[in-house]
């Protein structure tokens, strides 16, 4: 049997719930193509994330760990990855989307410049005379305009509703702006879940990466309230923790989260007696989140990773180097445009070359990014 796009079509009308977005019912791309034969509109979007070039440089993109420091450590691909099999559970949980709610988590870190938030920062500071710098706007830009795989069209093309699902793309670390995407509706539910999801896998898995580094000791989770949740409904006490009892223990944490997060967003969704997609995103507050007890338990875990993970001196001092690297490397390329690759030149009659330099940085990876350096300022090193 042969499942075309409009068996595939149908089949997704009987999961789906009202309130989630139908791919049938997609208000379409800017460039109007032939839709392929054998996949929805949202499956093709995903495939289109997953061969872009910058899908594949999040590979050796900070998550907190340079990528040097460890073959173990979460990147900025493997966390995507990771956000989009937690937003997949929950949608198909909740009766939302799976397609679309996995493209645009595959898709909401696409425009992270190197070196973590760290770099995000720097960047910021150097274009503030310029537009600023905020990775959700430079994931738009990067499929509305910087991936150049087609001849008719600039950028992906990809459907209004995953565009608004990265504009709308809201998390304690990212906030939007959605002035050309309904800034006056919410993300629809798929949006939604993918903002849940991120956070649940960042606070998860820095935590694991965290135990595993020694920056975090059992000793030092004494008394936090996840932990103390986690750990006895797993049965372990102990000093030293294994390996094995690590993975059991992220394991269940990420299994009780999501749990909360379906548990207390049906809720809301049957107080709220939404009924339509445009029903919820008119809602004056989001419905898939978790329940109250549980933000305070996230919000204790985040306070103490802030405290003693991303202040830690380690990944503190890296910071100090990410930010002076991707700073000599903005003014050096200014003051100099000659130094950029012929490709990067290219734009310059078409945009500022700030925004080109920008643009350029953004898309480097840790490696490059630090290669690049040592080839410009180490006298040693050829060009």
């Amino acid at each position: 049997m042969i499942f075309s796009r409009e068996e595939l079509e149908r089949k997704e009308s009987e999961f789906v719930a009202p309130y989630g977005v139908l791919s049938r019912n997609s208000r379409g791309r800017r460039y109007p193509e032939d839709e392929p034969d054998y996949r929805t509109i949202f499956q093709r979007d995903r495939d289109r994330v997953l061969h872009t070039t910058a899908f594949r440089r999040l590979e050796y993109k900070t998550q907190v760990f340079i990528n040097f420091e460890g073959d173990y450590y979460r990147t900025r691909l493997t966390h995507t990855l990771e956000v989009a099999q937690i937003g997949r559970t929950i949608a198909r949980a909740l009766g939302g989307n799976e397609d679309l709610t996995e493209t645009i988590c595959l898709a909401h870190d696409l425009g992270h410049p190197p070196f973590g938030h760290s770099g995000e920062t720097i960047l910021n500071q150097l274009m503030q005379d310029h537009g600023g710098f905020d990775h959700n706007k430079q994931s738009l830009r990067i499929v509305t305009k910087l991936e150049e795989r087609y001849p008719d069209y600039p950028g992906l093309n990809l459907t209004w509703e995953v565009l608004e699902g990265i504009v709308k793309h809201e998390t304690e670390y990212d906030i939007s702006d959605a002035t050309d995407f309904n800034p006056e509706l919410r993300g629809h539910l798929e949006a939604q879940i993918a903002n849940v999801a991120d956070e649940l896998a960042y606070t998860a898995h820095d935590l694991d990466d965290g135990l595993r580094s020694g920056m975090i000791t059992v000793q030092m989770l004494d008394g936090l309230d996840w932990w103390e949740l986690v750990t006895e409904s797993v049965g372990w006490k102990g000093d030293t923790l294994e390996q094995l009892d690590r993975h059991r223990i992220i394991r269940r944490l990420i299994g009780l989260a999501v749990t909360d997060v379906v548990k207390a967003s049906h809720e809301r969704l049957i107080t709220s007696g939404v009924d339509s997609v445009l029903a919820l995103q008119s809602l004056p507050y989001n419905v898939v989140a978790p329940s109250e007890k549980m933000q305070q338990r996230n919000r204790q875990l985040k306070d103490f990773l802030f405290a003693n993970l991303y202040r830690h001196h380690r990944v503190v001092r890296m910071q100090v180097k990410a930010e002076r690297i991707i700073r000599d490397l903005f003014h050096a390329y200014l003051e100099e445009p000659d130094i950029l690759p012929d490709h990067i030149k290219a734009r310059v009659d078409g945009e500022p070359l700030e925004r080109i330099v920008c643009d350029y940085l953004a898309g480097m990876t840790d490696r490059f990014a630090t290669e690049e350096y040592r080839k410009l300022f180490d006298p040693i090193i050829l060009p």
